[in-house]
This record gives C-alpha cells, structure tokens and sequence, in this order.
C-alpha cells in the first residue's frame, strides 16, 4: 500500500504503547518527534476507522492487545491497522473506483471553494465511502456561503458523471444522503433563510420536504434550479482542478484511506 504519512521511516514499525505503566523519563527534540509521529499514526487510524461503530473499534483494539499479549510484545501500529482492515468488507473494484471517484469530488470542491478543512477520506466500508469534513468557523452564512455547501454536496454526483458518464444511487436513497441534505438546505434557502425567489422574508417551517415539494411544483422547480446550479458549479470546479482530483482519485483507490495530511499533499503540495 502506498504510504502518505510524513513520519520517517516505515510506518509499519512504528510502535505505540498504550500500557498504562509506560513512563517517560525525559523530555526533550526525540520524545516531542516520537510523541509528534505517535499522534499522526493515531490521526491515521483514526481516518482508517471512519464508519466503524465504538463497538467495532473497541473489538479491534482488544483482539490487537491479546495477540501483541500471546506473542509477549508491545501492541504496535500494524496490529490495530491489520485488525481495521479485518472487519472492512472486500469492496469489489469497480465499486471502490466509483466510491474514490464520488469522495474526491467532495473533497476537492470543499477545499477549492474553502469551506474548511479535510480530516479524512475512506472507501472501504459497507455502505460505500466517508469523508470527514470540517467546516470554517466564524464565516457568514450568506446565501453565497449556502451557495458553495450546495456544491460541494452535489460534488460527488458531477464527480461520477465527469469520470463514468453515469451516476450511482449513492448520492439518494437515505435520509442522510447528499441528494437529501442538498435538497433540505436549498429548501431552506427558499422558505427558510431569507433567501427565496418568492416572499423571501416570510419563514415558513417545514418538517416534511418531501410532502411540502410534492404539493407544490413552483417551489419544487425553484428547489431542483439551486441544485441544478450547484451541481454545475462543483463539475466546472473539478476541471479546473482535474490533474489534482485525478491524482486523489487513484491515490483513495490504491490506499482506501487517507487521512487530512495525505489529502492536502495532494491538492495542496508544499513543493
């Protein structure tokens, strides 16, 4: 597997100690590196564990402290990186293609537009990818601020058509999904946020987006444009920025994850 990480040397060996009993004696440029590389391959896993439950993380943590206890060594960062892998599913190729492809499309668009930072990017998991995203604290929420949410939210889907010329159901389906969480928020900027083609400064609750776009087609038609333009905006932002998103992508697939650091050394190399 292609390693990202910055830390020095194979990050397979790197050893990290969780024994209650280990202390440190000194303090100086050698513990704050190690101390350093030992918080960026937590960081890692962390990333590695995006979709597993507290309950599929506290099993594997478990299962690594036995076998590292059975073979009389020091649990180390392999052993909790092997026992992650162990309950991901084996994600056929062309579905881990198109989840690498759907997830760097988000991220690329959260970052272009700078809607804040990226955490982690994942594809192995039952119910397709995970991304970790923060958003920038302190912004205005203007109806420009909602306008580059909705992009990036549609992101995934242009992604799939740019690449594939088709899209998955991935987007829809669930109450959480991108299609779900766009259409709620650009609801809201009609009804909600002051924002709206129509009486824009009345607010009007809604509890059921589905039943109140049904009952009325102009709202509906109003709703479907914002989407429409947001998912425009994310497809010409993905080819101005196609040699980074081409590079994520095939980065994502061959890893399956990849934390903040590795995702930023791609869109926004140093050197």
């Amino acid at each position: 597997m292609t390693r990202f990480s910055k830390i020095s040397g194979p990050v397979d060996e790197l050893e990290i100690v969780l024994d209650d009993d280990d202390q440190r004696d000194s303090e100086g440029p050698d513990v704050q590196k190690e101390e350093a590389a030992i918080a960026q391959a937590l960081r890692r896993l962390a990333t590695r564990a995006m979709g597993l439950t507290g309950a599929d993380i506290e099993r594997v943590v478990r299962e690594a402290r036995l076998k590292a206890r059975r073979e009389q060594r020091r649990l180390t960062y392999a052993d909790i990186e092997s026992g992650i892998r162990g309950h991901r599913p084996q994600v056929p190729y062309d579905v881990r293609w198109r989840y690498a492809i759907h997830e760097s499309g988000h991220a690329i668009v959260h970052h272009a537009l700078r809607l804040g930072s990226i955490k982690g990017l994942t594809i192995d998991t039952n119910d397709g990818g995970h991304n970790a995203l923060t958003f920038a604290t302190g912004t205005p929420d203007t109806v420009e601020w909602y306008g580059r949410l909705l992009a990036m939210l549609m992101a995934g889907r242009a992604a799939e058509l740019i690449v594939l010329k088709t899209v998955s159901a991935g987007s829809g389906g669930a109450e959480q999904s991108d299609l779900a969480r766009a259409t709620r928020i650009a609801l809201d900027m009609e009804q909600a946020l002051g924002f709206g083609g129509r009486n824009p400064l009345l607010y009007l609750e809604h509890k059921d987006p589905t039943a109140i776009l049904s009952r009325d087609a102009d709202l509906a038609k109003r709703v479907h444009q914002r989407l429409e333009f947001a998912q425009a905006r994310a497809t010409e932002v993905i080819f101005e920025r196609r040699a980074a998103f081409d590079r994520l992508v095939r980065a994502l697939f061959d890893a399956q994850a990849l934390d903040g650091d590795a995702v930023m050394d791609i869109l926004a190399p140093t050197s």
